[in-house]
């Protein structure tokens, strides 16, 4: 793997997150917010009503990381750490073994997005490897792919995608078979 499991792990929810804004959103209701925090087992207090609105709000400015050339995303990763704050420290929960967390869980949902996210791009810039972030291959679809796969296989944000793309291929196949 070229990622510490909890950066890839920030980095796949973070892509995710990002794309629950493309439509249809995927992400309008507290129960969303919620299956999204317990399936990618964020620490810290659960979601609440008001935690909705800021998530929601940060899907651009993932988005826009996630899309940026390098040097692009290096100003914007500073920036996040900068407004919240971040001060590193190493810690161990659960079954996790040390990795680090760069702010308190007790902090709103959204600002903790923010700074794991910010803080698992630092690795990513640093091994100069933003070409594992790529748009969709789906020509109507803006999503973002995180490819960590070793052959930089993957071409779609979803499985949602991926299906449309082979039906797509298998009704090309057959009308060329009518032919």
């Amino acid at each position: 793997m070229v990622f510490a499991d909890d950066t890839a792990e920030a980095l796949e929810s973070a892509v995710r997150l990002s794309n629950t804004g493309l439509e249809p959103d995927t992400l309008t209701t507290l129960d969303d917010l919620t299956r999204f925090f317990d399936e990618h087992e964020y620490t810290g207090k659960r979601p609440t009503q008001s935690d909705l609105e800021p998530v929601r709000a940060i899907r651009p400015q993932l988005h826009e990381m996630f899309t940026a050339s390098r040097d692009g995303a290096v100003p914007l990763v500073n920036e996040i750490l900068e407004q919240q704050g971040a001060l590193p420290q190493v810690v161990r929960h659960g079954d996790v073994d040390w990795h680090i967390h760069a702010t308190t869980d007790d902090r709103p949902l959204a600002e903790r997005i923010l700074v794991e996210t910010a803080m698992a791009m630092v690795d990513v810039i640093r091994a100069d490897e933003m070409s594992r972030f790529d748009r969709c291959a789906m020509d109507d679809c803006e999503g973002v792919v995180f490819d960590l796969s070793r052959n930089r296989s993957r071409k779609y944000c979803s499985t949602t995608c991926t299906n449309r793309a082979a039906v797509a291929a298998y009704r090309a196949r057959q009308a060329s078979d009518e032919d």
